[in-house]
């Protein structure tokens, strides 16, 4: 078996360090950590609009610090917290403001809290990029981000926000919200957008053979059957506690929209509260009208999920 598993524990902090250089944990051994500790900071002001504020942000995970940026209402008052989280980039041409800066920004003006997290090995965030199509890695540091947002709320850098917190995650991005969302029953809202599957194995397949042809993804396809179903997060909505909203495009060509069906069906399933959207003719990354109606009904979602 290619999974390696847990190794080093933190007493004094109650963190644990995971260890995959053969391989990912399964879901069961990431319920045994414990995530959060340390302190978002806002580094400096980026941006101040009529709207909302832009802080570089970073904050600590498994020993790396991260990067990325949070939009703060202007308004008096305290909000609910969406962490976005952005789809595959070269990490070689990645900036702090990705390509999902356009939803952060939109729901800040609706009245969010939105921290865009750059993923490790991505713009200024320390590390290397993940190379698997699990992204386990990726998942630990929006666990961690997701536990010190709700115990910072309303301190610090995080003095607007509220202990409430959702996720919107497009591609890659979605697929990594799925596997948070089993593990931490706090996060309240899930949107998926153009996602990733639940399933690691169709994930990789996808990976391999048709976003870098065998260059990345191929060696998950040996992992055994019965380690990638511990793996994948399409095993475990059960235990999702959050809301969830798909929204996919019918003329997606690299998630394809039947994936969304498989997920509406499994959280159908498993009893786990969603609404399922279809964009007819809409692609991957989704513009003009389609992107306005996602918006749209983005705010609606969150507004009643996270209040």
């Amino acid at each position: 078996m290619r999974l390696f598993g847990l190794i080093l524990a933190f007493g004094a902090i109650g963190w644990a360090t995971v260890a995959f250089a053969q391989g990912v944990a399964t879901i069961p051994e990431l319920t045994r950590l414990r995530y959060g500790g340390g302190t978002l900071v806002a580094e400096r002001v980026l941006e101040r609009n009529p709207s909302f504020t832009r802080y570089l942000v970073r904050y600590p995970s498994d020993g790396l610090t991260m990067y990325g940026f949070m939009n703060v209402p202007n308004t008096a008052g305290r909000f609910p917290v969406v962490i976005v989280i952005h789809g595959y980039v070269n990490p070689a041409t990645y900036r702090t403001l990705a390509y999902t800066t356009r939803y952060a920004d939109s729901l800040a003006r609706a009245g969010f809290v939105t921290i865009h997290p750059n993923l490790r090995g991505h713009g200024l965030s320390q590390g290397s990029p993940e190379q698997g199509a699990s992204r386990v890695l990726y998942a630990r540091e929006i666990l961690d981000l997701a536990a010190i947002v709700r115990a910072q709320a309303g301190r610090g850098a995080l003095g607007k926000a509220l202990p409430s917190v959702g996720l919107m995650g497009h591609s890659m991005g979605g697929g990594i919200a799925q596997r948070v969302a089993v593990l931490d029953p706090q996060i309240r809202a899930v949107l998926l957008y153009g996602t990733m599957h639940g399933d690691d194995l169709k994930n990789a397949r996808q990976i391999c053979f048709v976003f870098t042809n065998r260059q990345r993804g191929c060696n998950d396809l040996n992992t055994p059957p019965e380690t990638l179903a511990q793996i994948s997060p399409i095993n475990f909505y059960a235990r999702i506690r959050a809301q969830v909203q798909v929204h996919h495009g019918t003329a997606d060509t690299q998630t394809p929209y039947a994936w969304a069906g498989e997920i509406c069906a499994a959280l159908r399933k498993n009893n786990v509260s969603h609404s399922c959207f279809t964009y007819p003719g809409a692609g991957h990354t989704f513009r003009n009208s389609n992107f306005n109606l996602l918006m749209k009904r983005a705010e609606s979602f969150f507004q009643k999920a996270l209040y």
